[in-house]
C-alpha cells in the first residue's frame, strides 16, 4: 500500500480530484490517502494557502498529488507550488506531451518532455524596486545560476533520456546574451554530455528552439532548460497536443515528488461538471510510474488514449457541444482499464 499526500485544489479542483481517484484506484492499486488543504480553501480554514499540516504531510509521505490552487493576490501570500518546490528541493518539473488521437490539433507525432530547472533562475524571487524622487523608476530582478543546480538538472534530463529510452537531449539557453547564466548552463550541459556517449547531444537558443517546436515538433526528445525558458516551452509544448487540459507535470526531488496538472483552477466553471479531468489522470499515472506501479500506469495511459480518439465521452473542451460531464468522462476512462 502506497501513502499519497492528496491535495484538491481550488475551483475545479475536487471535481476533477474526484474522478482521478476514481480512475487510479480502478487499476487495483490500494492507495492511503491523506486529504489536505492548500490554496485558498486553506487561507479560509487556516489563513494560510500553505498550512504546516499540509507540510508535514508531504514530509511524511514523501508523494503528493495536487490539483491546481489559486493563489490569493495582495496579502503577502506567496505562490504555493513555488513554496513547495523550494521548501522539498523538488528541482526537477518534468513535462511529457505526446499527441493524442482524436484531438483536433495539425500536428500528430509530438513526442518530447520537457525538463525545466525548478527552484533557481528568474523564480529565485530575488527582486527590488530601485526609487528616486519618492517613485520607482525601475524594477530589478537576478536570476540566480548555480553549476550545482544546472549539473542536477542537466544530469536529471540525461539519466531521464537513458532509462526511459529515449535517444537525444538538447540544452536550450540564451548563452549568446545571457553570458553568465546562460553560459554557465550550457557549459554544465556540455561537461555532463561527455557521461552519457549513448545519448545524443545538442544545444539551441531558446527562441530558435520555439520556432522549430512549431515547425517541427518531432525533431526534439528531452529538451533541458532554465526555470523561466522552461516555464514557456512547457506550454507551447502543451499547445502542439491539444492544451494545458491534456497536460500532467511531475515536480522531482531526491527525497521527495509532487504530481499535478498544470492548468489553472478555473473558477468560471468551477461546480459546473465539465472540467476536463485528464491532465490530472494523467499526473496520477506519472505518480504510479515513480511509485513502480508501471501496469497501472500503463493501464491509465491506454484508457485515456481510448476514450479520447473515440470521442464519444469527452467533455466540451475536447467535443464542442458535448453534454459529457467531468464524472462521465472519468467513468467512460474507468470502463477502459482492464
Amino acid at each position: 500500500m502506497h501513502k499519497v499526500t492528496l491535495i484538491p485544489g481550488d475551483g475545479i479542483g475536487p471535481e476533477i480530484t474526484e474522478a482521478a481517484v476514481r480512475v487510479i484506484e480502478a487499476t487495483g492499486v490500494t492507495i492511503e490517502w491523506d486529504r489536505q488543504l492548500a490554496g485558498m480553501a486553506a487561507v479560509e480554514k487556516y489563513g494560510d494557502p500553505l498550512p504546516e499540516p499540509t507540510v508535514a504531510s508531504f514530509r511524511t509521505n514523501k508523494v503528493a498529488l495536487k490539483a491546481p490552487l489559486t493563489t490569493p493576490v495582495g496579502g503577502g501570500y506567496r505562490s504555493v507550488n513555488v513554496a513547495l518546490r523550494q521548501e522539498f528541493n523538488l528541482f526537477a518539473n518534468v513535462r511529457p506531451a505526446l499527441s493524442f488521437k482524436g484531438t483536433q490539433v495539425p500536428y500528430t507525432d509530438v513526442d518530447l518532455i520537457t525538463v525545466r530547472e525548478n527552484t533557481e533562475g528568474l523564480y529565485a524571487g530575488i527582486e527590488h524596486f530601485i526609487k528616486a524622487g519618492g517613485e520607482n523608476i525601475a524594477a530589478e530582478s537576478i536570476a540566480v545560476v548555480t553549476r550545482e543546480g544546472c549539473r542536477n538538472i542537466i544530469d536529471y534530463a540525461f539519466q531521464y533520456a537513458r532509462d526511459n529510452g529515449r535517444k537525444k537531449v538538447t540544452v536550450v539557453h540564451k548563452a549568446n546574451i545571457l553570458k553568465c547564466t546562460s553560459g554557465l548552463f550550457l557549459e554544465i550541459g556540455r561537461e555532463v554530455a561527455e557521461k552519457y556517449p549513448d545519448i545524443e547531444f545538442e544545444d539551441r537558443i531558446v527562441d530558435a528552439c520555439a520556432m522549430l517546436m512549431v515547425m517541427k515538433p518531432s525533431q526534439f526528445d528531452v529538451m533541458v532548460t532554465t526555470n523561466l525558458f522552461g516555464d514557456i516551452l512547457s506550454d507551447l509544448a502543451a499547445g502542439l497536443v491539444g492544451g494545458l487540459g491534456l497536460t500532467a507535470g511531475a515536480n522531482i526531488g531526491k527525497e521527495a515528488a509532487m504530481f499535478e496538472a498544470v492548468h489553472g483552477s478555473a473558477p468560471d466553471i468551477a461546480g459546473k461538471g465539465i472540467a476536463n479531468p485528464t491532465a490530472l489522470i494523467m499526473a496520477g499515472k506519472m505518480m504510479l510510474d515513480h511509485l513502480g506501479e508501471r501496469q497501472a500506469a500503463t493501464k491509465i495511459d491506454r484508457a485515456v488514449r481510448a476514450v479520447i480518439e473515440e470521442g464519444q465521452h469527452v467533455t466540451p473542451d475536447l467535443k464542442p457541444g458535448s453534454n459529457c460531464t467531468t464524472s462521465d468522462m472519468a467513468s467512460a476512462i474507468v470502463g477502459k482499464i482492464v
